[in-house]
C-alpha cells in the first residue's frame, strides 16, 4: 500500500471523495480490494464525473471528457458491449460467422510447404466470403451505421458500436492472414481485396473514430476486445493448448490494464495542468506527485505479465503477434501510387501519447502514422497535453521551492518511463528471437523486416534506442 500517505495531504473536504476514489481504483487493480467489481466501478465513476465537471475549466479536461463520452461510451477504458443478444439483429451475423470460422484459423504446428499454405489461405478466405455473402444484409447494416453517423445512438448504442468495431477489425485480420501462425505466402502479398461486407462497414467505423488505416489499431483489436463483464471476446487461438490461449489473453489484457490504471493518471494530469495555470503550485505538486506514484503499479502491470511465466515466448511470436500485423496496401486514388499499411503497435497506446505530451516530448509516431492508426480523439488528447505542458516552465530553478519539487517529480516520471522503455527493449528482443520457420521476420507495427532475425532485431533496436534517447 505504498504512497498511501498521499491521501492525507491537506486538501479541501470537497475533494476527499475523489481522492478516496483514486485510492480504491488503484487498490482494486492490484487485487487488494476483494469485493472489487462494485468498488472499481464506483471509483471509476467518481473520476469520470470529476473530469466531466472540469470540462468547462480547461481544454485538457474538455478533450478528455469528449473522448470518454464518445469513444469510451461514457467510461474508460472504453465500454464495449459484447452481449450478442443485445446487438441489432443485422449485426449479430458478423459475430456468429467469426465464431464459426475462428476454430479454423490456428494450428499447433504450421506447414512449411508454400503450396499447402497457399491452398489453406485461399480456402479460408473463400469460405469467409461465402458466409458473408449469404448471410449479411448490407442494406440493413448500412442503415444502422448511418443512424449512428447521424447521432442516433438510441438506435445503435455507443457501447455496441465499440464492440462492432472490434468485431469487424478482428474479422479483417482473420481474413487478411487466414491461418495462424501466419505464413510466408500471406506475408508476401502486397494487396488483399476485402469482401464488401467487411470493407463498407469499416469505412463508416473509421470515419467515426477518425483514422483511415485498413488495419485497425490497438483500440479496435485489443482495448475493445473486453466486454463489460471482462470477457475476452474475439479470440484467435480457439481450440489450441492452454499455453497458447492463456498467452494470447494475457498479452491482450496488458493493454486493457494500462488504460484501467491510466484513468486516474489522466485525471491528475488534467488537474496538475489546471492548478499550474491557476498559479496554485502547491496543489499542482500534489497532482504531479500522484502521477509519479501511480506510474509504479501501472508499469508493474507490464513487468508482471510480459514474461515467460505468463506469456510463453515459445508461442507469442507464432500464435499471437502475427495476427495483429498487416503489411498490405492499396493504390492511392490521388497519387496513383501503392501505399503500404502496417498493423498494431504498442506505440499506439493512449497512455504513452498522453504522458509524452504532458512531459513536453515529441511523439514517437510521425503525423502521418498517427492519423492512420491512432483514433482522432486520442490524438487530440496527446496534443492538448503537449500544448499546455508546463514542465519546461519549472526546469532549471533553484532548489528548495515548490517549482523545484515539481521539477523533481517530473524527473522521476521521466526516469520511470526510461526504465520501462529499457525493459521493453530487452524483453522485445527475447520474444522476437524465437524461431518461426514458417514465416519471414516481421513485427505487427512495422511489417516485414530484414532477411534474418538478427538483422531485424538490430533494425528494430535502432528505433527503441532512439526513443529511449528522446525520453529526457
Amino acid at each position: 500500500m505504498e504512497n498511501i500517505a498521499l491521501i492525507f495531504w491537506p486538501i479541501p473536504v470537497g475533494l476527499l471523495t475523489i481522492v478516496l476514489g483514486l485510492f480504491l481504483l488503484r487498490e482494486t487493480s492490484r487485487g487488494i480490494t476483494r469485493d472489487g467489481d462494485y468498488k472499481e466501478k464506483h471509483a471509476k465513476n467518481i473520476l469520470i464525473e470529476e473530469i466531466k465537471s472540469l470540462a468547462d475549466s480547461h481544454e485538457t479536461a474538455a478533450v478528455l471528457a469528449d473522448l470518454i463520452h464518445k469513444d469510451g461510451a461514457g467510461s474508460w477504458p472504453p465500454r464495449a458491449n459484447h452481449d450478442h443478444s443485445t446487438w441489432p439483429e443485422a449485426l449479430r451475423v458478423y459475430k456468429e460467422i467469426y465464431l464459426e470460422l475462428a476454430p479454423l484459423l490456428p494450428k499447433v504446428t504450421p506447414s512449411l510447404d508454400d503450396d499447402i499454405n497457399r491452398a489453406c489461405v485461399d480456402d479460408f478466405r473463400s469460405c469467409f466470403r461465402q458466409k458473408l455473402r449469404d448471410r449479411v444484409d448490407l442494406v440493413r447494416v448500412r442503415d444502422l451505421l448511418e443512424a449512428a453517423g447521424a447521432g442516433r445512438w438510441d438506435v445503435f448504442p455507443r457501447d455496441t458500436y465499440n464492440a462492432f468495431y472490434c468485431c469487424i477489425a478482428s474479422s479483417r485480420h482473420a481474413y487478411r492472414w487466414a491461418t495462424i501462425p501466419v505464413v510466408k505466402v500471406a506475408q508476401l502479398e502486397t494487396v488483399v481485396d476485402m469482401p464488401a461486407e467487411l470493407d463498407e462497414p469499416w469505412t463508416y467505423l473509421q470515419r467515426h473514430y477518425g483514422c483511415d488505416s485498413p488495419s485497425g489499431n490497438n483500440t479496435s483489436n485489443l482495448l475493445l476486445n473486453f466486454g463489460t463483464d471482462g470477457e475476452h471476446a474475439f479470440k484467435i487461438n480457439t481450440g489450441m493448448p492452454e499455453s497458447i490461449t492463456s498467452s494470447e489473453e494475457a498479452f491482450a489484457r496488458i493493454f486493457y490494464n494500462v488504460e484501467l490504471l491510466g484513468l486516474p493518471i489522466y485525471h491528475d494530469m488534467v488537474l496538475a495542468t489546471i492548478r499550474f495555470a491557476q498559479g496554485d503550485k502547491v496543489a499542482c505538486l500534489k497532482h504531479v506527485a500522484r502521477i509519479t506514484a501511480q506510474l509504479r503499479p501501472l508499469l508493474n502491470s507490464y513487468y508482471d505479465h510480459m514474461h515467460d511465466g505468463k506469456i510463453a515466448r515459445s508461442v507469442w511470436l507464432s500464435h499471437v503477434q502475427g495476427f495483429f500485423a498487416w503489411g498490405v496496401g492499396h493504390i492511392d486514388k490521388t497519387s496513383n501510387e501503392w501505399v503500404k499499411f502496417d498493423g498494431l503497435s504498442g506505440n499506439q497506446v493512449l497512455l504513452f501519447h498522453a504522458l509524452d505530451g504532458f512531459l513536453g516530448l515529441e511523439p514517437y509516431l510521425s503525423p502521418r502514422d498517427q492519423e492512420r492508426n491512432v483514433p482522432a480523439r486520442q490524438r487530440a488528447l496527446g496534443k492538448a497535453f503537449k500544448k499546455h505542458s508546463f514542465r519546461r516552465m519549472v526546469s532549471g530553478v533553484l532548489q528548495g521551492g515548490t517549482d523545484a519539487k515539481i521539477e523533481e517529480e517530473f524527473s522521476e516520471i521521466v526516469k520511470r518511463i526510461r526504465v520501462f522503455r529499457s525493459a521493453h527493449r530487452t524483453r522485445a528482443k527475447a520474444y522476437l528471437s524465437q524461431p518461426a520457420p514458417e514465416r519471414l521476420p516481421m513485427t505487427a507495427g512495422k511489417s516485414l523486416l530484414e532477411p534474418s532475425t538478427g538483422e531485424s532485431i538490430r533494425f528494430l533496436d535502432r528505433f527503441m534506442v532512439r526513443r529511449l534517447s528522446q525520453t529526457v
